[in-house]
């Protein structure tokens, strides 16, 4: 299914750009969420008079999500977890957990935006974690994990 699309999506396109997808992709994702739209004659006119609007509008996405990669850079986050003598804690640190405690810190987070591609830590110490806050804006975030040992 050929559509066009409003906004740029990782790893298919940028604005206007005319891109093949498959059906379900275009029908359950990309057009509910006006990402995109089926690509007629009209609506090709639509985009080329939206055109600047729609640059404007993600210009000021990346601006925002820089603004927060910024802040979040500033940002010293721990978060502490019961854990064994050894420092393995008792269940895990997950996605909803760091954007819950970055968020708690100052910047909003949302639990999608946190990259943990080895799954949720399981051990305390100090880790690098990936936030994905835009598709063209990726920060590292230093969290610590403080393991409170329980008797």
């Amino acid at each position: 299914m050929e559509v066009i699309l409003f906004e740029k999506i990782d790893r298919l396109g940028n604005i206007g750009d005319l891109v093949n997808v498959k059906a379900g992709f275009a029908r359950n994702f990309l057009l509910p969420q006006g990402k995109a739209k089926v690509a007629t004659d009209e609506n090709k006119a639509e985009i080329e008079k939206r055109r600047v609007e729609l640059e404007k509008m993600a210009a000021d996405a990346i601006a925002a999500a820089e603004a927060r990669r910024d802040s979040i850079l500033a940002l010293a986050v721990s978060i502490t977890a019961k854990s064994g003598t050894e420092g393995k804690l008792f269940g895990s640190i997950g996605n909803t957990d760091i954007a819950a405690a970055i968020t708690e810190a100052g910047v909003i987070v949302e639990k999608r935006e946190v990259r943990l591609p080895e799954g949720p830590i399981r051990q305390a110490g100090e880790y690098e974690i990936t936030l994905h806050l835009h598709s063209d804006v990726n920060v590292i975030a230093n969290i610590t994990i403080i393991g409170e040992e329980t008797t």
